[in-house]
Formats: C-alpha cells, structure tokens, sequence
C-alpha cells in the first residue's frame, strides 16, 4: 500500500510539528534536571514545577479556547510557536547572566503549557479545513507516528547532550525548534478565511465553557471524553511510581530505566501504521471499544517488576502493548472528535479536552504520590491498574450515527 499524498501544505504542517516535537523531546525532563543540577531544587520544589507549571498552564489557555476559535489558525500557531521560543530563551540567557531563579523555571512552564495548549487548538482545528475528511485518519496517524518516534530517540540523544554540553544545551534546542516550527507554519501558501463572528472584539464568559458543553452533549464524545481522562491520568499517575520503583528500590542503572522506556516507543510506529487498516477493515467503533479496552488490561503487568533482566523485559513488554494500542487508538479517537465537532466549536473543544486531560494527570499523580507515601509504590501501581480494568466501562456501546455536516452538528450543539 503507497503512501497516500495529502498536499504541499499538509507536509508544511507536518514538517512544523515533526521538528517541534523532536526539539522537546530532545528536551523532555530538561526543566527539573536544571532545576536540581543548577539551582539545587528540593524534591518538593522539583514536584511543585512539574504539578504547579502545567496548573497554571492549563489555568491560562481557559480563555484561550474561545480566543483561538475566532482567529485565523496559522497566525495564532506562529504566535504560540514564537511564545514559546521567547520563553525557552529566557533560561539559557539567564543562566549565562547568573540570574536563573526557580521562580523564572515555574514561570516559563507555566507560559510553554499554555501555549502548547493554544497551539494543539489551532493546529486541529486547521487540520480539520485543510484536509479532506477522508483524509483525517491517515493525517492523524502520521502525526501519532512522530510523535513516538521523536520519544524513542530524544531523551536519550538529550542526556546525551547535556553530559557533553551542559544543562542548558537541550533548552536551547527546544527552544530553536520553536522557531523552526514557526517559520515551517508560515510556508504554508494556502488561503484562511476569516472565522465568522458578530463581535470580535472580546471574549464572552459563555464561550469559556462552549468546548466543555459539546463534549458532554455529544454521547460519543462524553464517554470517550471520560474514558481518556481515566487512562491517560492513571498510566501517567504510574510514571513517577515506576521511576522511585524501578531506581530506589529495585536499583535499576539510570541506563536500564532509560531504555525501558525509550526501546517501547518504537511501537508507538507500529500502531499508527495499522490505524488505517484496521479501521477499514473492522470499523471505527469496533476499534475505539476493542483497542480502547486493551490500552487498559497491561497497566497492572508493572506491579509485577522485579530486579534484573527479568524485571527489565517486563517493564518493556507492559510498555510496549501499552504504547502500540495506544498509538493505534489516539489516531482513531483524534479522528472521531473532529469528526463530531462543529468546525466553529474545534479550537473550544480541543481546548476543553486538553486542559481537562492535563488537570486529571495532575490530580491522580498526587493522588498516586500520597498512596505511595502512605504505602509504597508498588501498591499505588497495583491500585492504579485495578482501577484502570474499569475504564473501559466508559467507552460507547453502541456505534454513532455517520458524522452530519457542520451546519447540522452546530444546530444540534
């Protein structure tokens, strides 16, 4: 089977996110490593910038939704590109003045989270006008297959960089990645129309929570919407967990917990590449029940880990049918909800969904981090992959009508 061409612009827009997503995970975890390596961070202060950052993040693109929606998509992904850059910046400058402080750290995840958020907006709503709807899966999939790929090979090519540069190297990358993206958004030739509205010139406090309300409206969205917060918040309660688990009490090498986690995401390739397929083949709904219940059923396989080789291949095994059912889900499930939302409502709902995903990671990792103080975290694993065995309860029964055109699915919204 070829590749399927979806246009220039569409690879201008893949391009923009291809080295964006590289340069961050060249930079994944670059934040905390400063703040321990160069400021001497307490772990509560190193906590407080992972949970209080994406906090206040997610805080700040609450009105970013209904802003962006509003907006022509390609100027506000440059502005947040550009934001972005200008905020990473900041910290290598600073660190070369000697004036680096924990509170510039918190600010500038605070800035990146809420910019991230915008973009993800904008760049989905613009995916929905610039491809056609046939074409969304396979857009989406391409994307999945980057962002895997980018997991696999960054953090490790990262540390390697800061061992050899020093700890601001991968902060500097990321931040130039930034702008790359940027400026691979402004080779995009194609013509935006103006989103249509009465009154431009503010925000109204209804508009704030229009994302939330067509994803509860809409009984597909609702339990998808649902069942993802539950998962995707209880695998990433794990992290931390498995990292004390793995390290302090199973004495891992930093090397091994590294490639437990990096080798797996090789299948994150694997499962994008068959969304295509297996939805031609089985069906839409088939899948997101199918493939949505077994993200589920290998969270609880890591309670099981134990010293050596042994424990070694079972991390990687229970990470890697973890991240090739979810890469093969997300393409699916991303698909769906652009789907189902009004062209004028995508920037609101995308929004929505991303600020909610970002406040339940961060509540069941405290929630996590509280049981394992009180227990250890083995236990809090096991707890989380119980819990996770009845997410798939969440997902929809029965298949959807087809998607409607926009016009019907914004008079039924």
């Amino acid at each position: 089977m070829g590749r399927r061409s979806l246009g220039r612009q569409f690879r201008w827009l893949w391009a923009s996110y291809a080295v964006s997503a590289y340069g961050s995970a060249l930079g994944f975890g670059a934040l905390p490593l400063i703040a321990v390596l160069v400021l001497d961070a307490s772990p509560a202060q190193v906590s407080a910038l992972s949970a209080v950052g994406t906090a206040v993040g997610a805080l700040l693109a609450v009105p970013l939704g209904p802003w962006v929606e509003f907006r022509r998509k390609r100027p506000v992904m440059i502005a947040m590109d550009l934001a972005r850059f200008a905020a990473m910046l900041t910290i290598p400058v600073a660190y070369a003045l000697g004036r680096l402080s924990f509170v510039q750290l918190l600010l500038v995840s605070a800035v990146v989270a809420a910019a991230k958020i915008a973009f993800g907006a904008a760049s989905g709503a613009y995916l929905k006008a610039l491809v056609r709807p046939d074409d969304l899966l396979v857009a989406n999939a391409r994307f999945e297959s980057t962002t895997w790929s980018s997991i696999a090979v960054g953090p490790p090519l990262g540390g390697a960089a800061i061992g050899l540069f020093g700890p601001v190297t991968t902060v500097v990358a990321d931040a130039l990645s930034y702008l790359l993206s940027a400026l691979g958004v402004t080779a995009i030739r194609d013509r935006e129309e103006h989103p249509r509205r009465t009154d431009r010139s503010r925000v109204r406090a209804g508009e704030l929570l229009d994302g939330w309300r067509h994803l509860l409206a809409h009984p597909g969205l609702r339990a998808l919407y649902l069942n993802q917060l539950l998962v995707s918040g209880l695998i990433m309660a794990t992290e931390p967990l498995l990292a004390v688990l793995l390290l302090r009490e199973l004495g891992f090498p930093p090397w091994q917990y590294g490639l437990a986690f990096a080798a797996p995401c090789l299948g994150g390739l694997i499962g994008s590449r068959l969304a295509r397929r297996v939805v031609a083949r089985y069906g839409q709904h088939r899948i997101l029940r199918t493939v949505g219940t077994l993200r589920a059923v290998w969270l609880i396989g890591l309670a099981f880990v134990q010293p050596g080789v042994a424990g070694l291949a079972t991390v990687i095994a229970v990470e890697l049918a973890i991240i090739i059912s979810m890469s093969l889900y997300n393409p699916v499930l991303a698909t769906y909800r652009l789907e189902h939302t009004p062209s004028d409502r995508v920037a609101r709902t995308l929004s929505a969904w991303s600020i909610s995903s970002s406040a339940a990671i961060a509540v069941l990792s405290a929630l996590g981090g509280l049981l394992a103080g009180a227990t250890n975290p083995r236990t809090a694993i096991v707890v989380a992959g119980l819990l996770i065995l009845a997410s798939p309860l969440l997902l929809p029964r029965r298949p959807d009508s087809p998607p409607v055109p926009d016009r019907e699915l914004a008079a039924a919204g």
